[in-house]
């Protein structure tokens, strides 16, 4: 995951018209506010493509660059949402899980007003936010992952899809897979790995909290429908990884439920995940899910 002092480049959303930026979906941070962009023209309501930043879990921001290639939805008549969410600095897990949560009920509970179809919405992001975007999707139905009193109780907080690209899913396992392709550094079950600073210990000293942190813990049979992508050059977020959530899939629920797929030459945040080609198998899948408002409610 993307990590270090660098600061991420802005996304330019000047060219987008209509757009509400920096609305407070919950009180108890300045973190829980998201941005809302629609497509040039209509009424919609729209499906909602919500963007999650990754960032290592410490940094990032709804409107950096990562935030592009989704935008692209615009132009196929989606709304894109962006939010911020409490990073690990601020608030250890489920903190951040709670807050994406929180939004998604908040974006059904103001869809008249920004135009927006609650009953048609994915979760989308890359590394940590990939990892959000897996975790959104497997854990509606658990409680102690989700904090009501964040607003909007009475909507729910699934989705009807989810992409992830390149999450972590079994963070003590991580080490070990990039030691065994030969990739690294292998460090992320150090103190101050993005991992351990999340769950807000050593990751070796709190298994049972690490396998609360695991989407594969919350694989079911009723899950909505996720595309994994993972680059098999990955040094950050080990392609392993996904590929244990694959498995578990592959072992669990009906093969209409998942989609994996390995691009072979392509390192952690690599630009093939974003080229044309890339972003057009992305958006086949959210057009087969959620094209269909009557089949996804």
């Amino acid at each position: 995951m993307e990590g270090g002092p660098f600061q991420i480049p802005d996304a330019d959303v000047s060219h987008v018209r209509r757009k509400w930026l920096d609305l407070p979906y919950a009180v108890i941070s300045p973190a829980q506010k998201l941005d809302i962009y629609l497509p040039a023209e209509g009424d919609g309501p729209f499906p909602v493509v919500l963007h999650i930043h990754g960032g290592a879990f410490a940094i990032g921001d709804k409107r950096d660059i990562h935030l592009m290639p989704f935008l692209q939805g615009l132009e196929r008549g989606y709304a894109v949402a962006s939010l911020n969410y409490r990073l690990s600095g601020e608030a250890i897990f489920p903190a951040g899980l709670q807050d994406i949560k929180a939004a998604i009920r908040w974006l059904r509970a103001n869809g008249e007003r920004y135009h927006l179809d609650g009953k048609r919405m994915a979760a989308c992001g890359g590394s940590a936010g990939g990892y959000y975007a897996a975790m959104v999707c497997l854990t509606a139905n658990v409680p102690e992952l989700d904090d009501l009193s964040l607003g909007n109780p009475e909507y729910p907080c699934y989705v009807q899809a989810a992409v992830d690209w390149f999450g972590p899913v079994d963070f003590l396992k991580m080490d070990e897979q990039l030691a065994a392709s030969g990739l690294g550094p292998s460090d992320h079950s150090e103190a101050d790995s993005p991992e351990s600073r999340l769950l807000g210990a050593r990751i070796i000293d709190i298994p049972d909290q690490v396998r609360r942190a695991s989407p594969i813990t919350y694989v079911h049979a009723d899950m909505s429908p996720i595309l994994i992508q993972h680059g098999r050059m990955d040094d950050t977020v080990p392609v392993q990884q996904s590929m244990s959530l694959a498995r578990k899939l592959e072992e669990s629920v009906s093969h209409d439920r998942f989609e994996f797929d390995i691009l072979e030459n392509a390192g952690h945040g690599d630009p093939l995940f974003e080229s044309e080609d890339n972003m057009k198998r992305v958006f086949r899948f959210l057009d087969r899910h959620l094209s269909d408002r009557d089949a996804c409610t």
